[in-house]
């Protein structure tokens, strides 16, 4: 309840600043954002072009799986737009199997994890995210639980783990094809050029579009948009899709916004911004996910999709022939 409860005051605060919203600026972080997903398509396009090289991947169709999966992570917790995006791609795609698109998902979030990394450890050097001693007091459930559990924490991770790997090694040893149709989804890393060229280059424009895009909503909310104002806010909404257990990481980045930002802007400002930025990008992404949706699948009953997706991976599974 603290993440809603955390929520809700901020939804609060921003409905009260939004008369005093700068209109341009936040048109154009809009068409940023927008900007940034499209980039993030291509990259996608390129890494599932190189996994099915006798398949044609339109553009059209990898942008609306793509879409649609984002739509859905930003109502649903547990990153589930994730299974829709697979889902789409592989009735859409030729020769496409759930082992190589789910590979592809994990290459596409290689470089993102270096970039946060860096920002991470870039942002905890300058003191704009708050220490151990401090996170209990200052963050919602998502990550509070872990800092005053953190053996407990440990525990679940490490059981969560083992539990990815034993699930692989079953596949791997029950199916014969699935290791086949995994290394598929890794082909543009054998070739390190085409990984720059064609992912790298179009992810790193991507980082650029959110960060000028972060910048413009900072302008829209009257807040001072400096380099490590940005960083602070890139870096929050990083951590708080980690344990997605709101969508879109509620409650917990506007808990940590208020201790990144406490020198920039006051508590109720760093709030409406935050709430603001959100409620905005989720709703851009929400008409494009079930836009997307409503074409490809002709339906927008995304639970339906979730349950027909879990079933389809549970069927070709069980047709698929055992090892030897």
């Amino acid at each position: 309840m603290d993440d809603v409860r955390a929520f809700i005051n901020a939804s609060e605060a921003f409905f009260d600043a939004v008369a005093s919203v700068a209109w341009a600026p936040l048109v154009v972080a809009i068409l940023l954002h927008v900007t940034r997903l499209g980039l993030r398509v291509r990259a996608w396009q390129n890494i599932l072009r190189a996994a099915l090289p006798a398949s044609r991947v339109p553009y059209g169709i990898v942008f609306g799986s793509y879409v649609a999966g984002v739509g859905v992570n930003s109502i649903l917790p547990a990153r589930g737009g994730d299974v829709v995006k697979v889902y789409i791609a592989k009735h859409r795609l030729a020769e496409a199997s759930y082992p190589a698109l789910a590979s592809t998902l994990v290459v596409e979030t290689l470089f993102d994890f270096v970039v946060a990394s860096v920002l991470f450890i870039y942002a905890l050097s300058l003191g704009l995210l708050p220490g151990v001693p401090d996170l209990p007091h200052g963050l919602a459930f998502d990550w509070s639980f872990v800092v005053r559990h953190p053996r407990l924490a440990l525990f679940l991770a490490c059981v969560l783990l083992g539990l990815v790997i034993a699930g692989i090694a079953w596949a791997s040893r029950r199916v014969t094809e699935f290791r086949e149709k995994l290394v598929h989804g890794f082909a543009i890393l054998r070739d390190t050029r085409a990984y720059f060229t064609e992912v790298v280059s179009w992810q790193a424009a991507s980082w650029l579009a959110r960060a000028l895009g972060i910048f413009f909503f900072l302008q829209a909310f009257h807040i001072e948009a400096g380099v490590q104002t940005v960083i602070a806010v890139l870096v929050v909404q990083g951590i708080s899709t980690v344990l997605p257990f709101t969508p879109g990481g509620a409650g917990t980045q506007q808990a940590v916004l208020v201790f990144a930002l406490r020198g920039t802007a006051t508590a109720s400002a760093v709030l409406a911004f935050s709430v603001g930025m959100q409620l905005v990008t989720v709703a851009v992404n929400v008409v494009l996910g079930f836009s997307a949706i409503a074409i490809m699948l002709r339906t927008v009953h995304v639970r339906r999709q979730l349950f027909a997706a879990r079933k389809d991976v549970a069927t070709a599974e069980s047709t698929a022939p055992p090892s030897r």
